[in-house]
């Protein structure tokens, strides 16, 4: 045999380029950038002009600088950011562990009407935040309100408060009724998570004498700490992002005296301005991007720090 033809032999075969996979990617592109990819590249943008003159001029950090430095706006931004970490932490500690704990409950093989509860529990994620906020606020109201009327029917009205109108609960009110309308998710995707554990896995704990909660702690928890670290940064992004129910049950001022206050009714009230507030485009651009940064470091913690320690567990 000649060297060419060794070479012939040798030489590796070309794939052909899939150029359909592009093709069918294009829309998607299209879409996804107009939507999302532009209007962030313009709010970056944006935070770093002013209006000078009736004329856009570019001003550097001079808006991060008003933003932190001028009182007016540190006191608002810091209070929306501290109300925001409160309302990140109710749902970590209260929404998660339940939506785990009723993931496990869900689990047992012998429980009967599983399909029912996953509905009934999943359902309020359905309904919209307009109509979650209205029939809370009727729930809760001390004066046509169902709530003082069921306390009363088991002895505890003496527990009920205007909760929504007083600044030491409202934030905590508004927080509890978004776990209980967003609990069917951490619930659900906790769900799968157990559900694909292998069967061997659990059938050689059974062999070694772990059963019941034991299994769950010290077998299938390890096992599903990913599908956690999901929920956990999925709850982050969400709440960092979240206006509509507080907006729906507090307004746009988020009542009673800034209590309610995150930071994405302080955006809405600055861009947009407020009855006699006129809005900003600048200075609301300028809280959207910081609003972006902390997500993007809560991310970024969890990418390329936790994450990296879960894939231990992963099969």
């Amino acid at each position: 045999m000649s060297e060419t033809e060794k070479a012939i032999d040798i030489a590796p075969i070309k794939r052909p380029v899939r150029w359909h996979i592009f093709v069918f990617m294009l829309p998607a592109v299209i879409v996804y950038s107009a939507v999302m990819v532009l209007p962030l590249i313009e709010t970056l943008r944006l935070s770093l002009y002013n209006t000078v003159d009736g004329q856009p001029a570019f001003v550097g950090l001079a808006n991060f600088k008003v933003l932190f430095g001028d009182p007016r706006w540190a006191h608002d931004f810091w209070n929306a950011l501290v109300n925001n970490l409160i309302f990140f932490a109710i749902h970590m500690c209260v929404q998660n562990p339940i939506g785990i704990a009723l993931a496990a409950l869900l689990s047992v093989p012998k429980l009967r009407g599983v399909a029912f509860y996953r509905t009934a529990i999943f359902l309020p994620t359905l309904l919209s935040f307009v109509i979650v906020g209205f029939i809370w606020k009727l729930i809760l109201s001390p004066i046509w309100g169902v709530a003082p009327w069921m306390l009363d029917l088991i002895g505890l009205k003496f527990l009920f408060a205007p909760w929504l109108g007083k600044p030491g609960s409202a934030l905590i009110a508004v927080s509890l009724i978004s776990n209980w309308q967003y609990i069917g998710i951490p619930m659900m995707l906790i769900y799968a998570a157990l559900l694909s554990i292998p069967e061997e896995v659990i059938e050689a704990a059974e062999c070694d004498g772990i059963t019941g909660w034991a299994q769950f702690w010290k077998i299938k928890l390890p096992l599903i700490l990913p599908a956690i670290g999901i929920i956990s940064i999925l709850t982050f992004v969400g709440n960092f992002n979240a206006f509509d129910l507080v907006y729906t049950v507090q307004g746009a001022l988020a009542g009673p005296d800034m209590s309610t206050d995150i930071l994405g009714t302080l955006l809405y009230r600055t861009f947009f301005g407020f009855q006699l507030q006129l809005g900003d485009r600048s200075m609301g651009a300028t809280i959207a991007t910081v609003m972006f940064l902390i997500i993007l470091a809560g991310v970024s913690l969890y990418l390329f720090v936790i994450q990296r320690r879960m894939r231990r567990y992963q099969f």
